[in-house]
């Protein structure tokens, strides 16, 4: 908040260049000023978060088949994952902590394979 006259509209009291009526207003500031920085982090982190509940709730055997546009539909976004592994047929399955999915095209549909992650893995 910036340099204001109080609710009696009474000129402030202080310096000539206080650029806040009170410690409250200056805090106030401050905490809009980062959270505006952490805006970016709090997306990814929700878009992450929500990518693993989507694969839990679908992959409950560890080993599942599952349309895109299904996944897609219930917010799923592929672009956001925390790593990635790589088999030896070269295949790079792209995880979200402990849940990953591999594109797939079957038949000319596109899928999904959901794996859990497994020790071997490493």
């Amino acid at each position: 908040m910036k340099k204001k006259k109080t609710k009696e509209e009474k000129p402030l009291k202080g310096r000539t260049d206080k650029k806040f009526c009170s410690i409250k207003c200056k805090s106030i500031q401050q905490y809009e000023k980062r959270r505006e920085k952490d805006v970016f982090f709090l997306e990814v982190d929700r878009q992450l978060k929500l990518n693993r509940k989507i694969l839990k709730a679908h992959n409950r055997s560890g080993y599942t088949t599952l349309a895109k546009i299904e996944l897609q539909s219930e917010g799923f976004n592929p672009r956001f994952f925390t790593h990635y592994w790589k088999n030896t047929q070269g295949d790079v399955y792209l995880f979200v902590y402990d849940y990953g999915f591999l594109d797939l095209k079957k038949n000319g549909k596109e899928k999904y394979l959901i794996v859990a992650w497994q020790e071997y893995m490493r």
